[in-house]
């Protein structure tokens, strides 16, 4: 499982120009799950994500969880699965499949507390970065 992760400002999500999720200060999640993963991968990456010590502390260094005065965007992203070594139109083979990759989604959404996107939805997404500060963070199976 991997989830692209930001610092934001603030960021949002639309679905046929209605907007379906919002957060002021917090994170921004892109999830992408693959075919080995697992509740347990689930758990695991949204345990990871509110433990991130991404934001300053009172001497400016980034030393601080979430808390609760931020919040969390999470929008599935298969596309965090392409595939680009053996040319320039991504393979998407390594993305899991809706039926599986869905429920996961929604449990990491709901672990989090966080506003969402609509799963398989063409989404317009608008972000400010914070800092810029961006990971890729990622668990495998075990």
């Amino acid at each position: 499982m991997r989830a692209l992760v930001q610092r934001v400002s603030r960021a949002s999500v639309r679905v046929d120009g209605e907007t379906v999720g919002q957060i002021g200060p917090g994170l921004l999640v892109l999830l992408g799950v693959t075919h080995d993963d697992g509740e347990r991968e689930a758990d695991r990456l949204a345990d990871k994500l509110l433990a991130l010590r991404l934001f300053p502390d009172a001497d400016g260094r980034m030393n601080e969880p979430l808390g609760p005065a931020r919040g969390i965007l999470c929008v599935s992203q298969f596309t965090l699965y392409g595939d680009t070594r053996k040319g320039t139109r991504p393979s998407w083979g390594a993305a899991a499949p809706g039926e599986l990759a869905q429920p996961l989604y929604e449990r990491v959404c709901e672990r989090l507390g966080a506003e969402r996107g609509v799963f398989g939805a063409q989404m317009e997404v608008e972000s400010v970065g914070d800092g810029p500060v961006t990971l890729l963070v990622e668990v495998a199976a075990q």
